[in-house]
């Protein structure tokens, strides 16, 4: 049950990064910085407009610059559990790190 919990969610991500990825490359690559999520998504885009490449190269770009702010998440969340805070302060703290580098980033990136 817990595995078809995981593939459930793990497709809802998938094609949520995917259809965000019509209108919004740049935000679709900065959510789905996970390379295996990258990777599908990428196959998915490609089949679904054959020959777009600025579409597929816009994506690329975000997902490549989407790993800062996946990384200032993750030091935060660090920074927060060394301090032996709660889990729910640690997520919200790494989660209000990552919105705000998330929307940088997409400032940079529409610029």
């Amino acid at each position: 049950m817990r595995f078809i919990i995981k593939l459930l969610i793990s497709v809802s991500i998938i094609i949520f990064c995917a259809q965000i990825g019509r209108k919004l490359p740049t935000l679709a690559g900065l959510i789905a910085v996970m390379p295996l999520t990258g990777l599908i998504v990428l196959v998915w885009l490609y089949l679904d407009n054959p020959g777009n490449f600025n579409l597929i190269t816009d994506y690329t770009k975000g997902a490549l610059w989407g790993i800062l702010p996946s990384i200032l998440f993750f030091l935060a969340a660090l920074i927060c559990f060394r301090k032996q805070l709660s889990l729910w302060i640690v997520l919200c703290a790494s989660f209000a790190v990552w919105l705000i580098a998330a929307l940088i980033h997409q400032w940079l990136l529409n610029r």
